[in-house]
This record gives C-alpha cells, sequence and structure tokens, in this order.
C-alpha cells in the first residue's frame, strides 16, 4: 500500500474497517499497523489516540487496541418547549452595581511567600500533575496536520464527543461547547441564562469564585443551606417560590467547600423542583476527576439523565491536570444551547486549537487512566493524613464531614477563635489557610477555614503545616 502521511487519513481507515471486529475484540498490534499501512509508529499511536478519543477503541497498556462496547442507551427525545417562557422572563425590578470581591478566588491562586505550606492552593502539586503525559500530548499535538489552524468555534468534534460520553446518558456532541476552562463556563451560563438585577439561588456556603462571577453579572446571590447531604430540597423550593429566581448554581459532587455529595433522592428533587420553577439548574461537576481511591461508584452527573434540557452542565480539565490546560465543557439542550453559544463566541471567539489538540492526545492515551489512578490514590492518602493530623494537633476544629473526593477540607472554628485574626496569625506562623468567609453570599453562621491537600508535597509537608497552625492558634488563644 502506498504511504500514509496523515493520521487523519489513517484512522479514518481504522474506522471504516472496525466493524470487521466485534466488541471487545482486539484489533492487530501497533508493528503489524505499521507493517500492513506502512506508516511510523508514531502515526499508528496517534491514529488509535484519536479513535480512544471518539469512544470507538480502549487502548490497554501492554496488551494493546480494543474495539469499544457500543452505547446502549437511546437518546430520550424531551420537551424542551418550556425554556421559551424561562429564557423570555425578566423579573428585574432594579440593577445590582457589578462591583465585585476577588479576594476569595485570589487566596486560592496566589503563591504565598517561599517557605509557607500552601494549605490555599486549588489546584493539584506539580509532583501531581502530568507533566510527562502532558508534554508528550502537547508535542503530538503539535505534529498534528492543521494543529495551529482555526478551529471550529464550538470546539473539536472528537473533544466534544469525549466530553460528551464522559458526561453519559443522552448528552452527544452536539449538546458540548469547548470552553477555556470551568470558570469562563460559569460566566457564560450566568450571562446566558439570568438577566443583571435578577437572583440566582446559590448552595450556602459556595465556591467563591461563581458569587464574583454572579456579581460581576449584575446577580444577586441567594443562598440556599446544604448540608452532609447537599442542598435542602425544601428550602431550595421555598427559594424558588419566594425570589422568582430562574437560576440555581450547585455543585453536586465533593462540593467545594464542604466535600458534600448530593443524595440520590435530592438530586431527583432538585431537578424536579428546578423543572416546576422553569428554572435552569447549573451543574459545576468540577471534582469529578478528584475521586478518592475509597469513594465507591460515583453518581452520574445530573445532565445524564435530563431530557427536558434542565440541566446546564459544567465541566473541565484543569483541575486533574494543570492550571494551565485550561479546557473544559458547557453541555446543555434545547434552545438555551444557541444563547450559551452566541455568548461564548462573542466573549472568547475560541479555545485555541493547539490547546484543543493537547486535550485530546492526552485523554486519549494511555497515561491518561493511569494518571487519574495515581491521583486517586495520592489524595486518599493526603485526605488521611490531614485528617489524622488535624485530630491530634487540633481537635477543636470542629470536621463536620470527611469527603471522598475532591482536594479540601472544610473545618468550623469553636467560639472565640476569630477568623479575621487566624489567617495571618497562621501566615506568621508559616501556613497559609483561605478564609471561610467568602464562601457566603450573606452572613456566615460562625468562622470557617478551608484547608487543601492538594497543593503541597505530601503528608510530611501537611504534617508540618498542620503543626504550625496548632501554633498560630495557641498564640490566639493564649
Amino acid at each position: 500500500m502506498h504511504e500514509r502521511s496523515s493520521v487523519g487519513e489513517l484512522a479514518n481507515s481504522l474506522r471504516a474497517e472496525l466493524n470487521r471486529y466485534s466488541p471487545g475484540g482486539k484489533l492487530p498490534s501497533s508493528r503489524a499497523l505499521v507493517e500492513r499501512y506502512r506508516v511510523s509508529p508514531v502515526t499508528v499511536t496517534r491514529a488509535l489516540a484519536q479513535l480512544a478519543a471518539e469512544g470507538l477503541v480502549v487502548t490497554r497498556p501492554g496488551a494493546g487496541a480494543y474495539r469499544a462496547e457500543p452505547r446502549g442507551r437511546t437518546p430520550v427525545a424531551g420537551d424542551t418547549s418550556w425554556q421559551e417562557v424561562a429564557l423570555s422572563a425578566d423579573t428585574a425590578t432594579e440593577l445590582v452595581p457589578r462591583s465585585v470581591d476577588a479576594s476569595g478566588v485570589l487566596v486560592t491562586l496566589a503563591a504565598p511567600p517561599p517557605g509557607v505550606v500552601e494549605f490555599n492552593g486549588g489546584y493539584l502539586h506539580p509532583s501531581l500533575q502530568p507533566e510527562r503525559a502532558m508534554a508528550a500530548a502537547l508535542a503530538r499535538a503539535g505534529r498534528r496536520p492543521g494543529a495551529w489552524g482555526r478551529p471550529p468555534t464550538d470546539g473539536l468534534p472528537e473533544l466534544r464527543e469525549w466530553f460528551a460520553r464522559e458526561i453519559g446518558g443522552t448528552v452527544t456532541a452536539a449538546d458540548v461547547l469547548i470552553t477555556a476552562g470551568g470558570q469562563p463556563a460559569i460566566t457564560t451560563a450566568l450571562r446566558a441564562l439570568a438577566p443583571p438585577g435578577t437572583p440566582v439561588l446559590v448552595e450556602s456556603p459556595t465556591y467563591p469564585g461563581m458569587l464574583a462571577v454572579a456579581r460581576a453579572a449584575g446577580l444577586r446571590p441567594v443562598p440556599v443551606p446544604a448540608d452532609a447531604d447537599g442542598v435542602r430540597p425544601e428550602l431550595l423550593e421555598a427559594a424558588f417560590r419566594a425570589t422568582g429566581a430562574r437560576v440555581f448554581v450547585c455543585q453536586p459532587l465533593f462540593q467545594n467547600p464542604t466535600g458534600a455529595v448530593l443524595g440520590a433522592e435530592r438530586r431527583r428533587e432538585v431537578v424536579r423542583i428546578a423543572r416546576a420553577a422553569g428554572a435552569f439548574v447549573v451543574e459545576d461537576d468540577f471534582a469529578r476527576r478528584l475521586v478518592h481511591e475509597d469513594a465507591g461508584p460515583l453518581p452520574a452527573p445530573l445532565a445524564a439523565d435530563d431530557p427536558d434540557g434542565v440541566v446546564v452542565h459544567v465541566c473541565s480539565l484543569t483541575k486533574p491536570t494543570s492550571p494551565s490546560l485550561r479546557v473544559g465543557a458547557l453541555a446543555a439542550r434545547g434552545p438555551v444551547l444557541e444563547r450559551l453559544r452566541a455568548i461564548h463566541v462573542v466573549e472568547s471567539f475560541f479555545v485555541p486549537r493547539p490547546l484543543q489538540e493537547t486535550a485530546l492526545e492526552l485523554v486519549g492515551s494511555p497515561a491518561w487512566s493511569r494518571h487519574l489512578r495515581a491521583v486517586s490514590q495520592e489524595l486518599k492518602s493526603r485526605r488521611d493524613a490531614m485528617t489524622g493530623a488535624l485530630a491530634l494537633h487540633l481537635p477543636e476544629l470542629a470536621l463536620p464531614h470527611i469527603p471522598s473526593g475532591g482536594y479540601q477540607l472544610w473545618l468550623r472554628l469553636p467560639d472565640g477563635l476569630p477568623e479575621a485574626a487566624l489567617l495571618p496569625g497562621a501566615l506568621r506562623a508559616g501556613v497559609a489557610v483561605a478564609p471561610g468567609r467568602p464562601y457566603f453570599s450573606a452572613e456566615p453562621p460562625a468562622g470557617h477555614i478551608r484547608l487543601s491537600f492538594a497543593g503541597v508535597a505530601g503528608p510530611t509537608e501537611i504534617a508540618e503545616g498542620v503543626r504550625r497552625l496548632r501554633t498560630a492558634v495557641d498564640e490566639l488563644t493564649a
């Protein structure tokens, strides 16, 4: 056969021949494909990675490539006509000033001085990031034909398909827009769904970055209390009635900062309540790939079982990889998707193609699953190290919930230990922590701090950081 210079051509040939293999059947070895198609091993690897990202094959390290099992669920045709009313409703009576307090976001982005233990971070420590795999993916992406060309505004089709499969259920690539990470996706969603001056319901406590985005858009965040099983449905229903809100933003899985997982019955109730109110649920699924080794099976995203288009889904590759791999997705169905698309294009045109190609190479490589397993093991180990050190050195700090995913612990301070004084005291002792106040959209019930166990080098540094925090507490309570 003549020489094939394009990875795409080889992928097309392999795709056309997949029906020769039964689901789960093994494809020819890489060496056989090199000889049959007269291409380099790198071309074979990249073509198989492309098919893996499309969900057509599964690669197993040391074993080869196999035809993937078919998706077993038939898409459900839902009724999205209700969105015409929800999207056109404008209940604003007055505009809310768009002043933004970014301190709650900046505290997780700012690097502390040298020698300070970083318990305030929001990303994986460099030792946990897949740096070699990302470098290899970037190199392969740079060699792809057209890698520096203009991508489709909605994102590369293969990457949209990968995100759709990850979300699961009835979500398809046509429902997905590629974004520059989770934060821009939330910004786009809130701008699309809520006119300035209107209320938006949020969990209490919740992610400060989302509160900042809402206020920047002129929205009024209204808190809905949550407990260890997530938002309380009876209070959510009452909040919809009292405010007339058309949007509820939540993190159903490993919520930031509490680490709570929305219970099975509450998951159904949240979507039902929003649907009855003619409202959208913005699902920020930021921590699905930060699951701990002992978590057990995870619930599917709310968007996976949502034929009526109630849920607008947000997810990202940034948290489990690197702060600089800013590739995420928005998923929605019905008329709202066109509004999301329009705002996304106006704000950013598109996500740079080299970044999308790199993400596609990464998630299609065998290194991706290995990385996720390693992160799962390490996060559990570090969580256990931090909870053990806190129980030993700081038992007076209440830890109501030990999470099985995510990267942080949420601690309630005892009466008499002021949050505002603890932060600078901790920094003087050589440890940086995140204050609890920015996580509340109204007055907090008590002082809190958030401690990250993912942004440090390991258990030894965790133990040292907790000892330093003990020193700071002793100075304030002496």
